[in-house]
């Protein structure tokens, strides 16, 4: 049996259901492999996970293959791509164009995310030729209960949503809001996960993962073709309750998926400009490459 350990970026769920149906339906098993996927406590301890040999895959926004680079790592691939962004409520939309003081909630406040978050405002205020003030955004960390949040009359805006779920969630509840993101903002994007190794790990297991990545890709490509077994995979495995707005998420992340990724150094350049441009990383032109090669 080849064993493959996944570390998750954060809490289980639908961006995850290749791996969940691979694993539920038994697809894994049959070709041989054991598959498990391990929730972590913290965003990032899937890369320590990688770093001292504990797991042989991990999947994570494309920003921190940057953030936390460390010698050795690698990209397998983007398998998954949505819109993401700010949600404002429809009430508040004035106060933005007003520059008046807005708070935005967000599940992780800190300097990297904030900056990103107010950059995504201001890209979108001199495209809309209205004046934005930084001192005039306030992020506050909560939860990842933007649309809760939201109600409480407490935010203006919530920050790190994703179409597939809070976008379905407010589009279910009549909730008006604008949802400012790549598409209406000019600014490079990371909503997308990366399926993550290291060359050490390559190199002990390249077969394997290749393997692995194969039968991925291939229950990537027959997801559409069955989106109600791939729910039952998902309840099933989730534990979770069945209920309509997790199907309406389901059906919307199904169509997210791309069975034919591959390493792209290409598509993450404008992204790892920006954080350059920001201070937050530094990488040779060696090291970039070497991610993706």
């Amino acid at each position: 049996m080849k064993d493959i350990k996944i570390a998750l970026e954060w809490f289980l769920n639908p961006d995850h259901l290749p791996f969940i149906v691979g694993i539920q339906s038994g697809i894994y098993l049959q070709n041989g492999f054991d598959v498990k996927l391990i929730v972590p406590h913290e965003h990032y301890d899937g890369f320590d996970a990688l770093e001292k040999g504990l797991i042989d895959l991990h999947v994570n926004e494309p920003i921190h293959l940057f953030e936390h680079y460390k010698e050795g790592i690698k990209s397998l691939g983007c398998y998954f791509e949505t819109r993401g962004g700010i949600m404002i409520k429809k009430s508040s939309v004035e106060k933005l164009y007003s520059n008046e003081k807005i708070t935005i909630t967000t599940p992780a406040a800190n300097n990297v995310t904030n900056k990103i978050g107010f950059e995504i405002l201001k890209r979108y205020a001199q495209k809309e030729g209205f004046r934005l003030d930084e001192e005039n955004v306030e992020f506050i960390q909560t939860d990842f209960y933007h649309l809760k949040n939201l109600k409480s009359g407490k935010f203006d805006a919530a920050w790190l949503c994703f179409y597939n779920f809070e976008g379905i969630e407010a589009k279910e509840e009549n909730f008006d809001n604008l949802f400012i993101d790549q598409f209406v903002s000019p600014y490079p994007h990371f909503s997308a996960l990366e399926i993550i190794t290291n060359e050490k790990i390559l190199n002990e297991k390249k077969e394997n993962i290749e393997e692995f990545l194969t039968i991925t890709k291939s229950i990537i490509s027959d997801l559409p073709k069955d989106i109600e077994r791939a729910k039952e995979c998902y309840y099933g495995y989730s534990k979770e309750v069945k209920t309509d707005l997790m199907d309406k998420i389901i059906e919307d992340t199904i169509m997210r998926f791309y069975f034919d990724f591959s390493a792209n150094a290409q598509k993450w350049k404008e992204l790892y400009k920006l954080l350059e441009d920001f201070g937050f990383v530094k990488l040779t032109a060696e090291k970039y490459d070497k991610i993706w090669n």
